[in-house]
């Protein structure tokens, strides 16, 4: 059993990074509400152009081109990153046409799924084990997203979509053997072209945002790239510190936020179910939390998997 005493500055590093991601990740919807004049494609374009010359400054600044060369060579590691590729941008696109249709608390409870996902995959592919006060949050937070599903009287496709996508690229990204700066940056490398060639045939049509949406538009989707590729760098470091059940908690930050936001800022409707379903749901997540706080307290909780 590893040493506690290098355990301990692991975990509480990746906890950092993982909260910020999550804080970052949580205010989006203000971002992309400011940008809802440009069509979701052109937005998901726009993220993955700027992410290229914002990571490709941050690779030659810190010399990790050969490692960039190095991961390539490997067919394996190459094939995961396309899938984890596929479904980030899934996931982004989903997301910003949540967003700009007024359904922020869809995505709130899409993003409150995903915990049981990541929980899921770490169990069934990660052999993760849990104690019986985390299934019982799990539970309890489960009954509460149950509620508010049940509630909508229909099947939460949105939400069900961005449960599974981002669940499953944090299984991808936990896996591949790359850090979190070159698989992001091959991530974004092999999602370029098509950015790109759709960037060009929208320009080309005279149907392009930028340039010409206004200076405030136009800045906003030039700094797409910092935008994303920073708190993506922070979950893929936190992931790989973090069990994945740690993980599946700390995303209640980022739903959380989205659900007052939607509810205090966008003002879309909100009733006593939806404030008994936030109850459960918080309550499961205090629960779990103090059950890791007890056990990493006195030395039990083993928080890294690598």
């Amino acid at each position: 059993m590893p040493d506690q005493r290098t355990q301990h500055p692991e975990a509480r590093t990746g906890l950092t990074f993982g909260v910020i991601a999550y804080l970052v990740w949580g205010f989006f919807p203000v971002y992309f509400k400011a940008i809802a004049s440009v069509p979701p494609l052109q937005v998901v374009s726009h993220r993955i152009f700027w992410s290229i010359l914002f990571l490709a400054l941050l690779i030659s600044r810190r010399n990790r081109w050969s490692d960039i060369l190095a991961v390539t060579k490997n067919k394996s590691s190459l094939l995961i990153l396309a899938g984890s590729a596929l479904l980030i941008a899934t996931n982004w696109l989903v997301f910003i046409v949540a967003v700009e249709h007024g359904e922020v608390l869809q995505s709130s409870l899409g993003y409150f799924i995903t915990p049981f996902v990541s929980i899921l995959l770490g169990v069934i592919f990660l052999k993760e084990r849990l104690r019986r006060l985390q299934l019982g949050a799990l539970t309890l937070a489960a009954t509460g997203v149950l509620i508010i599903a049940l509630h909508g009287g229909s099947i939460p496709w949105t939400a069900l979509t961005l449960a599974l996508t981002f669940g499953s690229y944090g299984l991808l990204r936990k896996v591949v053997a790359a850090d979190s700066l070159c698989g992001l940056t091959l991530e974004t490398l092999l999602l370029a072209p098509a950015a790109l060639a759709y960037l060009l045939l929208v320009t080309w049509q005279g149907k392009g945002a930028f340039p010409g949406a206004g200076l405030r538009v136009d800045l906003l989707l030039a700094s797409a790239g910092f935008v994303t590729a920073i708190p993506l760098l922070l979950f893929s470091a936190a992931t790989r510190r973090l069990r994945l059940a740690t993980i599946g908690f700390l995303q209640y930050l980022t739903p959380t936020l989205h659900f007052l936001l939607a509810v205090l800022l966008y003002h879309e409707p909100f009733s006593l179910i939806h404030l008994a379903s936030f109850i459960l749901i918080w309550g499961g997540l205090a629960a779990y939390s103090w059950d890791a706080y007890r056990m990493f307290r006195y030395g039990g909780l083993k928080l890294i998997t690598r």
